[in-house]
């Protein structure tokens, strides 16, 4: 049972907070493995995942599109690979695909997500380096996020190929200027791209523009976060496909928002051997109360949460292998519910008979990938993958 809240800390919603978040307060969410009655893993796994697709609202994006190799390289001992495919919406996809230079034979692959952190301008840049030369804007981004490292290519020499694709709406995936009403741009133009003046107000423009995207997501019949699965399934079809990856040896894993495409991921595709959420894990509860306004709008699944709490997301992938790193200090959470969500976890892998495939670390400091966490990341990595 989940036991009521009381409190007399301030809500985000004010006097309601409380009464919303005890609307379920005295149960278990529905589809939770947790609850006494389920107790056959397979069953419960087929059903709950089946009603996250329902609720999720998956596009269709038709068959596997065919990679287009635009740029073949090598840079600081990785084999690099620039390559686009068109899906049957929007411009298409950028991506690039890092390996260890002159590898040879199949080896494991990763699936690694690029963040949020309100710059939609950049996407696959965000955790990539192809050159020595590096935008300040870039430079930027990596020192504050990952501590200086582009940990695509990191972990990229650790021997994995690594495919980091632009997210919907994010680089080549977002929304352009062009393309929206005269009224809605607020005097942009789509001119002088990558002048940091034009990529301020870029950001600035598209996260006013949210809202009218989820709204107009949810008024189409389908979801942010089911956006985000359809297209993240397209990229991993496309890595499992290439000759040079071992497809029953794949990882995925990201920050922030890399880490909440990991939780639908990682909880939806079992082809996903092994899992790393960074800095996205807490619970619905810690939404309700405290910190929606700190998220994005891709977060949201309605009448979700009836049916399973947000850890138990990624929770349905039990036994496979998972790894969650907080950071303590992480201003996106409180840290009783990013503890409470690990509870949740713990008894979800524990309940299942595979404790020591599950594990959680608290870091000290903001939120981050920096590179402490990214060598524990990869160890996990390593060990799982490359049995």
């Amino acid at each position: 049972m989940n036991k009521s809240l009381q409190t007399t800390e301030p809500t985000l919603i004010g006097a309601y907070g409380v009464w919303a978040a005890n609307l379920h307060a005295q149960e278990l969410p529905e589809f939770s493995f947790r609850r006494r009655n389920r107790n056959n893993i397979d069953t419960w796994r087929s059903t709950a995942k089946e009603r996250l697709r329902s609720r999720l609202a998956i596009p269709a994006t038709g068959n596997m599109p065919q990679p287009q190799i635009q740029k073949q390289y090598s840079f600081d001992g990785l084999d690099i690979e620039e390559m686009s495919w068109q899906l049957p919406y929007g411009r298409p996809t950028q991506a690039i695909v890092l390996k260890p230079s002159g590898a040879k034979g199949k080896l494991p692959g990763i699936l690694a997500f690029h963040d949020h952190g309100g710059n939609k301008y950049l996407g696959v840049r965000k955790i990539t380096r192809t050159s020595a030369t590096v935008p300040p804007f870039v430079e930027a981004h990596q020192q504050e996020s990952y501590e200086g490292l582009a940990w695509a290519n990191e972990v990229a020499k650790r021997g994995y190929v690594v495919l980091v694709s632009d997210a919907f709406p994010f680089a080549s995936r977002r929304v352009m200027l062009r393309d929206v009403p005269a009224h809605l741009r607020k005097g942009l133009t789509d001119d002088d791209p990558e002048n940091p003046v034009h990529i301020r107000a870029y950001n600035e423009w598209a996260a006013e523009h949210e809202h009218i995207m989820a709204k107009s997501l949810f008024s189409a019949g389908t979801t942010w976060p089911g956006v985000f699965f359809a297209e993240d399934r397209v990229a991993l079809d496309i890595l499992c496909a290439r000759p040079d990856v071992d497809k029953d040896h794949i990882g995925c894993g990201g920050l922030s928002g890399g880490g909440m495409r990991t939780v639908f991921m990682g909880g939806l595709d079992e082809r996903i051997k092994c899992a790393v959420c960074v800095g996205f894990m807490t619970t619905w509860r810690d939404f309700v109360l405290n910190k929606s306004f700190t998220h994005t709008w891709m977060t949201y699944v309605p009448l979700l949460p009836n049916e399973l709490d947000f850890p138990e997301i990624l929770g349905l992938r039990v036994p496979l292998p998972t790894l969650v790193q907080n950071d303590i200090e992480d201003d996106l959470y409180t840290l009783p519910e990013m503890k409470r969500a690990d509870a949740i976890l713990k008894e979800v892998y524990e309940k299942a008979g595979a404790a020591a495939h599950y594990k959680c670390s608290y870091y000290p400091g903001p939120h981050k990938f920096d590179r402490a966490m990214q060598s524990e990341a990869f160890d996990w990595f390593d060990t799982w993958l490359k049995k």
